[in-house]
This record gives structure tokens, sequence and C-alpha cells, in this order.
């Protein structure tokens, strides 16, 4: 039966009518919890500035329970799928600024009524500008002390906690205190979301990026909210947008070297990352991870707040940091990078999208119509076309409350998806048979034998690890194409990676001599902007054992989910339309899932007992000594160059143009399987430089340096990026 009402109800009242009481039921199996890491509403000062101004966190909580609310656009929104649990994330700087400024009530108002009336003059006027004059004192750190003040923003922030307080709903919906800390040094986006474990055991104001824009004194701060008793974690933004700052190797963001205190700081704090939101995914690119044939999914590359310019992908995504993180351990160690994945939005509505068939843009006015989203004209420098729906947050939890679901957080027993509701699962161990996944207590098995994702391997019972993995289909939407495991290890500070495709729908065989299964075919149309669900599977589960597996080496292993194709929300509207969809993006879209890693580290009595690689400390010791650049333009330009790359036993060739070029040819393997010189093989050609006694070039728009060593009669060469070693020996120069 249903009940409307024609009066306006408290919404306490409101929610407690829709949503009846529940208690938390336990499952020690787990469940998966699908929920929201990071929404914006009017309170957050761009949400305003983009029109978001008559919707706050209390919107957002409806939204996710499933009832509409008002689009800045003048139409109502509503999510297709209620959420599990979330939390509206608000930047913390100058926290609800533009809310207090139009509240007659507020001490804002009263106490500072020339910049009140600014405020609301220049947000009548033109709110974009505004916003942006007010980003200015940000990034120049010329705060405005009165929008962060206690009476200010901390007055928004004690009524953003009490509302989701308000929406907490133990064992049926699952909100947090928590807010985003918003630091954008030079236009390199380092945000973190902070979450609280209770709303009860918070600061009076949070940290933001006013008091600091350098993650380790927020990690400082956190350290000392918990000993004050406050428990919190943080979650690194889509790193995509960092510019090559998010993972760092060599120095931090003081210019000092990476430390085990400064990883150690780092991994206590942050053990989640943000890997998909709707300004594209961090797991990888075409760049980065040429062999990997789905890595071009959703790249979205632009700089913050309109600047101009190539934004460095290495240091900027999951895989390589990752892939980085284990060079760290067996070099240093020390491994900064053992984070599990979620996902979230980053939408500016008081809600998001998560489907394709429903996306209504994220930016408010900036965005609203069909018509703007499939526009070429730029917003602050952004695409809309490259724009995507949110992506979701899922935890394995015993019960969907606070202290299950934070719990599952800090131990990463996470994954994250595209949008969809793939449920997703994975083991690792050294004990599950291959019939594992006959067993009606399979879980409870492989709980029991091994960890789950976000775990670390125990030590070795076999010749090698296997794997469980299980996936099932999202009801809703595409069949299943495949499960694959990203692998990646480490040996003398060069790292590799490799994808395994271990479960897959249908008759497909794996290529012999590849392992690849073919692509799965496509039944989209176009024209219509529909698909069929006639290939595929609703479900792929495997044990899977590594065969290429050295104990000696550190390796990480995560499972990717791919549907079939279905039709991308750009060829949807534009069939709306009338027209085609948009040149230079892909008509049809494999949603997917990602799971958060399970790593394996190799004793101290297994790393001494192969031989040990060659470093620059030991070169110089023996009495190496590094050419000047006079020396090595007289060696090396306009001249091949036979290498030996002594890790991989790969060779091939430089020739370093007199045009500043440099080009790269295999000897024995095609150049795109090469790994090494610090991923130059995945570049058949680039430009160098030869300064300051090294030979500068770049991967992913980051620079690395080759530097040359002579030893005797021996010429060794060592790439910067990988951690202190020198793996490549020259065999011949022709003249």
């Amino acid at each position: 039966m249903k009940i409307e009402f024609a009066i306006a109800l408290p919404a306490v009242l409101v929610l407690s009518l829709a949503v009846p009481p529940a208690s938390a039921e336990t499952n020690p199996e787990r469940k998966a919890y699908f929920g929201e890491t990071h929404i914006h509403t009017g309170w957050s000062l761009d949400s305003y500035a983009f029109g978001t101004t008559k919707t706050g966190p209390e919107d957002f909580y409806k939204y996710a329970l499933g009832q509409p609310i008002p689009h800045p656009g003048g139409y109502d929104v509503e999510i297709t799928q209620p959420l599990d649990w979330g939390a509206a994330t608000e930047h913390a700087e100058y926290l609800g600024a533009f809310t207090l400024a139009n509240d007659p009530d507020s001490l804002l108002r009263k106490n500072h009524p020339i910049l009140a009336w600014l405020l609301r003059f220049g947000t009548k006027k033109n709110a974009l500008t505004t916003y942006k004059l007010l980003t200015v004192t940000l990034v120049k750190n010329l705060p405005i002390p009165a929008l962060q003040s206690p009476e200010s923003a901390g007055t928004i922030w004690k009524k953003a906690v009490e509302i989701a307080d308000r929406y907490y709903r133990p064992g049926q919906f699952t909100t947090f205190a928590a807010y985003e800390w918003t630091s954008t040094p030079n236009s390199k986006n380092l945000h973190r979301n902070i979450f609280f474990k209770d709303s009860k055991k918070i600061p009076e104001m949070p940290f933001s990026a006013l008091e600091s824009s350098d993650p380790m004194d927020l990690w400082s701060w956190m350290d000392d909210q918990r000993k004050a008793g406050n428990e919190l974690l943080a979650i690194s933004h889509n790193s995509n947008l960092s510019d090559g700052l998010m993972f760092p190797t060599e120095v931090d963001g003081r210019g000092r070297p990476i430390d085990k205190a400064w990883a150690e700081a780092r991994l206590r704090n942050e053990p989640l990352a943000e890997l998909k939101q709707v300004k594209g995914q961090s797991e990888t690119t075409p760049l980065l991870s040429p062999n990997d044939e789905f890595a071009g999914y959703e790249v979205l590359t632009w700089l913050l707040l309109g600047q101009t310019g190539e934004p460095k992908q290495y240091g900027s995504y999951i895989r390589q940091a990752y892939r980085d993180g284990l060079g760290m351990q067996s070099a240093r160690g020390f491994n900064p990078y053992t984070f599990g994945v979620v996902s979230g939005s980053d939408a500016h509505v008081s809600a998001t999208p998560y489907r394709q068939q429903n996306f209504f843009g994220p930016h408010g006015l900036m965005d609203a119509t069909p018509q703007q989203r499939l526009s070429s004209e730029k917003f602050l420098g952004l695409d809309n076309r490259m724009i995507s729906p949110a992506g979701l947050s899922v935890v394995w939890a015993e019960e969907n409350t606070r202290e299950a679901i934070f719990a599952a957080m800090q131990r990463k027993e996470t994954y994250s998806t595209s949008g969809v509701r793939i449920q997703l699962r994975l083991f690792g161990g050294w004990e599950y048979g291959q019939d594992l996944l006959k067993q009606k207590a399979w879980i409870k098995t492989a709980y029991a034998k091994g960890v789950p994702m976000g775990g670390d391997l125990p030590p070795a019972k076999a010749k090698a690890p296997s794997f469980v993995v299980w996936a099932v289909k999202d009801p809703t939407s595409g069949n299943l194409d495949r499960v694959q495991v990203v692998k990646g290890w480490s040996k003398h500070g060069q790292t590799f990676e490799k994808i395994y495709d271990v479960a897959w729908s249908g008759d497909r065989k794996p290529d012999p001599a590849t392992g690849r299964v073919r692509p799965i075919g496509s039944t989209v149309d176009l024209t219509k902007a529909t698909y069929t669900n006639t290939i595929g599977a609703v479900e792929l589960k495997t044990v899977w054992t590594d065969p290429d597996f050295d104990p000696s080496q550190d390796a990480f292993y995560y499972a990717r989910v791919l549907e079939i194709p279905t039709p991308r929300w750009s060829t949807i509207q534009a069939r709306d339309l009338g027209t085609t969809p948009p040149e230079g993006f892909s008509a049809t879209i494999q949603e997917r899932a990602w799971s958060s890693p399970i790593w394996y580290t190799p004793s101290q009595e297994l790393r001494k007992s192969v031989k040990p690689g060659v470093t620059v400390v030991e070169l110089e010791q023996k009495g190496a000594v590094a050419f000047n650049d006079a020396q090595l333009k007289e060696l090396v330009v306009g001249k091949p160059v036979k290498v030996h790359n002594t890790v991989t036993g790969q060779r091939f060739e430089l020739l370093h143009g007199t045009d500043g070029r440099l080009q790269m040819t295999a000897a024995d393997r095609k150049v795109s399987e090469l790994d090494g010189m610090g991923g130059l093989s995945q570049s058949r050609q680039t430009r160098y430089e030869i300064r300051d006694g090294h030979i500068v070039t770049e991967v992913a728009g980051t620079p690395f340096e080759l530097t040359l060593f002579k030893l005797g009669d021996k010429l060794v060469a060592a790439s910067s990026n990988e951690f202190g070693y020198a793996n490549y020996e020259v065999e011949a120069v022709r003249k």
C-alpha cells in the first residue's frame, strides 16, 4: 500500500517512515556491502558555485536510501538501487561558507556582515568567479580566518556529523562522520577523504589544507587524533589527477628522502586508495601497461583548475605504485604502497549516477543537460565527454554497522567497481585444492586456509600459492566476460607485471603462445544504444595457481573482472538527441571490478639464497667512475649502443640521435615486451638530453636518468628509478 502525505514532515520522521528499524545481522562469512566514500553537497564551496545551492548532506542520505532529490538543473534524480552505506565528504576548506552567508541566523552573518554580503553578492552575480577567487586564497595560503573558524566551518562540521548520526540505521544503512582534506599544491591533486569510526569521538574542527597541504602533517594530526581516542583513516583521492605526486619513490613533498618512517606513517593512516570515480580511473594506462589490452578504460588526463600541460602518469596510477612498492621493499626494506582499493563519485550535486543509463552529470549547472555533457566546450579545462558514472566502494563485512565496515576498510578487505554491483571474492593461500569451489562450505575453508583480498600470504607451505577467485554478475547489468589475475613482481630494483586470464565465459580457448583469451565480441547496437545478454556468464570462478612463481621475489596479486561490452552513456544520450556518438570516445564500455591485492613477501633466508644484484654503491666502492657530459656525448650520440639487461637477459640497441631523439630496437624480442630501462622499452622512440652526467629521458611524462659507469674494461649503466641497482651492461658501441 502506498501512502502519500500532503504535509511537510521532519526529516527524521520521514526517514523512520521510509526505512523500518532494523538490527544488525551478523554473518561470519561476511557479506558485500556497496557504499559511497566521496561525494559533495551544497555545503562544499565548489558545489555551491556549480549551482548546488538547495541541497545538503541530508539530501545525499535521502538519495542513497532511494528517495528522489532535486538536481540544480531543475529536475529530480533518483538512485537506481539504494546504497548500503556512505558518507558526505565535504571539503574542509571554507566548509559551508556560502551556506552560512545565506543564513540570516548564522554567526557569520552576525559577526562578519560585510564578508557575508560579499559572498552572497558574488554568488548571485557570478558564482564560479567567486569560487575561483576564494580558491586563490587557498592555493596561495592566504586564508580568510572568518571562514575557517569554529563559529563558521566548525558549526557546519558539527551539523554534518549530527545529520550523519540521524540517518545511521545499524543493519540497514550505515553513515560516517567524514570530510575531504583538499590539498592542491600547484594544481596537483593530493586530496584525501577522512573517515571517523565513531561520531562521538571526533575533533572540534577537521584538519584542512589551510593548516597544511603536506600529507605528512595530515598523518601527524591523525596520529594525534588516535592518541586522543579518535579512531580514523584516510582514503587517497583518485591519483590520476596528482601529476605524478601521489606515489613518490625518492623524495617526499619536503624534498627529503623517503624512508621507513615515512612509509609506516602512510600505511598507518592510509589503508585505502580511490581507484575509480567520475573523473576517470587510477588503475593504469596503456602507456604504463602496454601489454594490458584493457588498460585504456576511462583514462582521463587533466590538471586541476584548468591548468595547461600534459600531466605525468608515472606516480599517478595504482598498479605502478604497487610495482614500485615491491622495488622499494626488496631494495630498501620497506613498502609504503600495500593499500587496498575502493571507489567513489566526487560528484558535486548531492547525488551521483552509478549507471551509464542514468548519467546526469556530477557538476551541477555545468553539465546538467545532455547537450552540455556532449558538448566539446570545456569547463575549467575539463571536457565533459571524458566524465563517466561514479564507482562503488565495496566491503566484505560481518554486518552493516560502523564498527564492521570500518574494520573491513582497515584490514583492506575491500574492492572497487565501475558503478555496477558485481560481487567479487579473492583468497590466497598454499593449501587450496582444485575442488575447493565444489564444497558447500568453501568460503569458510578459504578463510581458514588463507587470506582474503587485502591480506599478506602466510609463510610458504607449497611450491606456489593458489588463489580462489569468484565473481557473480550484477543482475541488472551485463554478463561477465572474464576474470583476470594481475600479478606484479620485483627483482633487483626492476619491476614487472603480467595479466593472466583465469576464468572466462563460453568455449574460447587461450592462445597457446600468449595464454590470452580472445575478445568476447559485442552485442551492442550503436544506433539503438542497446545490447543483449546473449553472450557472457552469470558466474565465473576458479582456483588458480601461479605458474611462474619465484619464492625469492616480492609479488602482489589482484583480481579484475570484466563485463561484456555495453553502451557508454555518451552513446545512449547521443541516441536520445538524435545524433551520433562523439568521435574520440569509446562508444561501448566494459564495466568492471577490481579487488584489493594479496601480497607475497619472501623471507630473509630466501632473499639471501639468490645471487644479489649489482648496486651503484658497490660499483663506486670498487672504483667505478661515472661518465661526464662530454664523455657521454662522445660515446653514444649518433652511434648504436648494444645493451644487455642482466636481470631479464634481454638485449636491445639504443640510438641516441643528434636531433635529441632516442630510438630503441630489440635484438631478441618485440620492444613492447621488454621491461627495464625505467620502462623506456614501452615506447620505441622518445626524447633525451645529456645533462649533469646523465642521459635524461622520460617515461609517461616523468623524467628519469641513466648513468654510465666504467669499471676496468666494463661499461655498466644504472637507471634512476630502479632503486640503486645497476642492471645494464654495454656490450658494444658501433662507430
